[in-house]
């Protein structure tokens, strides 16, 4: 409102509003003067000799008649408690606002500046200053008189004065003075620098940023001194602290008032521009700027132009700045405006983001300091970021934002979505709808499905896929897919939505029906999940054609649902389907389908001859007649040697793979593997005239038939191919026979022996005997109880013991004494005698 307009992307860091109420009032007849700003309230002095006390938003609440001129300064206590001030007609007050305590004087000239102590509600602190042409310092006795004394004369009008604990810092036409009170001595003296500027018209600006910090601002130079402690050894007759200049520089217009904001710097500014039109100066709107001091010079952080009311008519003195310590409020007084700059808080820095259409900005900063924000919500400035995303055409951004801004509120996210509509951008919110938590009325996700089935069936089907059935009405859905099918039948797209609709909506069979002339990927695992078995009965040939691999397998691992001799059945115009079936249930087990054995030889001998052999060696079942049969009318010889050889017609088997095949080795191989004579008989009457024959079993025959046989039918020069090489290989045969069999009797002999020392040494060793040990015939101890009395046993190596009087006498044609218990009639382990006798 009151800096001056200009296009800046840097965010302002006051906020300005007028101070009214009451103060609108006021300068509608009157002039402000001076301001005095405590904490609790504020004291506005007039050009017509009026205090008034006001509340921090203007209001009067009180109103004193001090001097019918100009009033130049107002000063109060840091309690608020005690007020002085000064008039131009020479007048000076200090009183007590809530007491009866009060001064009164009267100078012959105007007094430009009255200061009180800052702690004057303290009783030995009852101080206070004026300044007109000299500065003279008032104090109260302990008897409750006051006294005066002249601090400086001299130097001109003394124009600013400010007190700061035990320190005054005063400006007159020469310079800026600083006293220490209770020493009363001078501590330093800064002149003024540039000295053509009328003091009066220009004056001082003093400000203390703390206990020992003071800012001067005179003309267009700020200087910040700080107040030092001095050494000891330096002080002779120096005042014990001295100032030291840290910081100095020059702004770029005329200072009318100073104020510290942390490390940095408030200035008011007044400022002359010069026309171009007219080529003279005119008074320009104040600025009010932040800085940032250096030692030489100054950083700006910013600056903004005040439009106050009559800025044209104002002079460089008519501005003060005054400021509330605690609150970083400032106050820019003129003649007819009080304007009130503040720190912008987060409201504020919310308000410049979005006037600057910075809205993702200012939602993040909303929800950073949410229990600070008092002016904003969150949830206005999000709906105020989606129209603006709107209106600059980023729908898929404002609908992307909905989901952030409207979080469960079903309301506005149903009265969103109508917006979208009337923008014709339905297809942008659809993937940012709520699924669950809110759910939105079935109404709303019709109207998106509806809108996609118009323009677009694959973000149709992609929302089938992606929505939950429950959202909205399933068979409004289903009608409306139905509809653009009678324009479409053949559109892949639709016939897939349509059967996960009727999934959604448990038709199963519809759903199927879709899924297999469809041809779809999915059709098994629909049946899986929803136990469609009874609903495939009628459709096998169609999951076979699909795919026959997984089909069969869903039908073996299911024949509880689908018995096999149903699916043999549905199979039986498409043999080759049944085949595979059959054949893969074959080799899951050899048993289950054996009603079905006779029917797959045909099956096997059309489609997988490769298989048939195998099948046939594998089946107990299958009948061996019908078998060969087959076999021999499709000349499959393999086949029909394995059959023939099966049902015991040996020579037959051999005699069709001799003239069929012409294969000896297989011959050999066969009459090795029946190894009976008669066929080896059969192999060699087949064989002898005709050489490669014989050279086949020369090479083969010498471990199963004495090649002499052989040798003596083959007629007397006859060619035999290779017949050195064969008889060569018969010889080392016969030779390595003999070898082995000679090998084979060392190692019987060696180990006889070796078994033989063995069980000699195992006979050789003692056996113990003693009293536990009974006689096997009589049953009593084998050892008598008098160890004295002779005795006589026997003990065979079987560790049966007997007395030797109960052992029968051995007849005259035994050589040797069995043991009656393990070798009664034949030798064994016990028929050697360990003989005892004592």
């Amino acid at each position: 409102m009151f800096p001056e307009e200009e296009e800046s992307e840097e965010e302002p860091k006051l906020r300005y509003e007028r101070l009214s109420n009451g103060v609108t009032e006021i300068l509608q007849k009157d002039a402000a003067s001076c301001l005095t700003v405590h904490e609790k309230f504020l004291a506005l002095g007039t050009h017509y000799g009026k205090v008034y006390l006001l509340d921090v938003q203007g209001n009067i609440t009180q109103k004193f008649d001090i001097s019918p001129v100009k009033i130049n300064q107002i000063s109060l206590d840091e309690s608020g408690e005690h007020m002085g001030v000064c008039s131009e007609d020479g007048k000076v007050q200090v009183f007590g606002l809530y007491s009866g305590e009060e001064f009164h004087e009267t100078f012959d000239c105007p007094i430009k500046i009255v200061a009180v102590h800052p702690q004057f509600l303290r009783s030995h602190n009852k101080q206070f200053v004026t300044g007109g042409k000299k500065l003279v310092l008032f104090e109260r006795s302990w008897m409750s008189r006051w006294k005066s004394s002249v601090l400086h004369e001299g130097e001109g009008n003394i124009r600013n004065v400010k007190w700061r604990g035990n320190l005054i810092a005063w400006a007159n036409n020469m310079g800026v003075k600083i006293l220490d009170v209770i020493s009363k001595q001078r501590i330093t003296n800064v002149p003024r620098d540039d000295i053509s500027l009328r003091p009066d018209m220009y004056p001082c600006s003093l400000c203390w940023k703390d206990d020992v910090t003071l800012i001067i601002g005179w003309g267009s130079s700020i200087k910040v001194c700080s107040v030092k402690e001095r050494h000891a050894s330096e002080m002779r007759d120096l005042p014990n602290r001295y100032v030291e200049i840290v910081s100095q520089f020059d702004m770029e217009f005329y200072i009318s008032g100073l104020a510290p904001l942390c490390d940095q710097l408030v200035v008011l500014s007044y400022v002359k521009e010069t026309s171009d039109k007219m080529e003279r100066e005119y008074c320009a709107r104040p600025r009010l700027d932040i800085i940032q001091p250096l030692p030489e010079t100054c950083e700006e952080i910013s600056s903004d132009a005040l439009t106050v009311r009559g800025f044209q008519e104002n002079e460089c003195r008519d501005y003060h700045l005054e400021y509330s310590e605690g609150e970083s409020l400032f106050y820019i007084v003129s003649p007819r405006d009080v304007v009130v700059a503040k720190e912008r808080d987060q409201d504020d820095h919310i308000d410049w983001l979005l006037e600057k259409k910075k809205y993702e900005e200012a939602l993040m900063a909303a929800e950073i300091s949410q229990r600070n924000i008092k002016r904003h919500k969150i949830l206005d400035i999000g709906l105020a970021y989606i129209s603006h995303l709107v209106e600059k055409g980023e729908h898929d951004m404002a609908a992307r934002k909905c989901q952030k801004v409207l979080g469960k509120n079903a309301a506005l996210w149903e009265y969103e979505v109508y917006k979208f509509k009337e923008i014709g951008q339905l297809k942008a919110i659809s993937p940012y709808l709520p699924r669950g938590d809110p759910i939105l009325k079935p109404l709303i996700y019709e109207m998106i499905l509806h809108e996609f089935l118009e323009s677009d069936y694959e973000g149709f089907a992609t929302l089938i896929r992606e929505w939950p059935g429950d959202l909205y009405n399933n068979s409004v859905i289903v009608q409306a897919v139905r509809d653009h099918l009678k324009k479409e039948p053949q559109n892949r797209t639709l016939l897939q939505t349509l059967a996960e609709l009727y999934t959604y909506d448990k038709s199963y069979g519809q759903a199927l029906q879709i899924y297999l002339t469809l041809r779809h990927k999915d059709v098994f695992q629909l049946i899986h999940k929803h136990n469609l078995f009874s609903s495939i009965q009628d459709k096998i040939v169609l999951l076979m054609d699909f795919d026959a691999e997984k089909a069969v397998d869903m039908l073996l691992d299911n024949e509880d649902k689908i018995s096999i001799k149903k699916v043999v059945e549905e199979l039986e115009n498409r043999p080759e389907l049944q085949h595979v079936y059959l054949h893969k249930l074959f080799k899951r087990d050899h048993h289950k389908g054996q009603r079905f054995h006779e029917k797959q030889i045909s099956l096997y001998a059309e489609y997988d001859r490769p298989n048939l052999l195998p099948f046939l060696r594998d089946s107990t079942h299958c009948p061996l007649e019908k078998a060969l049969e087959i076999c021999q009318q499709r000349n499959f010889v393999e086949e029909t040697v394995y059959l023939l050889s099966r049902m015991g017609n040996s020579r037959s088997a051999l005699k069709m793979i001799m003239e069929e095949l012409h294969d000896v080795d297989k011959a050999i191989d066969f009459a090795k593997e029946h190894d009976d004579a008669e066929l080896w008989e059969d192999l060699i009457l087949y064989s002898i005239d005709k050489p490669p024959f014989i050279t086949g079993l020369l090479n083969n025959i010498g471990t199963h038939v004495d090649p002499i046989l052989l040798i003596h039918r083959i007629k007397e020069g006859m060619e035999i191919p290779n017949l050195r090489d064969s008889l060569v290989k018969i010889l080392q045969d016969y030779n390595l026979q003999i070898l082995l069999r000679e090998g084979c009797k060392k190692i019987l002999v060696a180990d006889s022996l070796s078994l033989l020392k063995k069980m000699h040494r195992s006979q050789m060793k003692g056996i113990l005997v003693d009293e536990e040990n009974i006689c096997e015939s009589c049953l009593s101890p084998v050892l008598p109880g008098d160890a004295a009395k002779p005795f006589s046993a026997v003990v065979f190596h079987c560790r049966h013991m007997f007395h030797k009087e109960c052992l029968p006498v051995p007849s005259m044609n035994s050589a040797g004494q069995f043991c009656n218990i393990c070798s009664a009639k034949n030798r064994g382990p016990g028929s050697t005698i360990l003989e005892m006798k004592k």
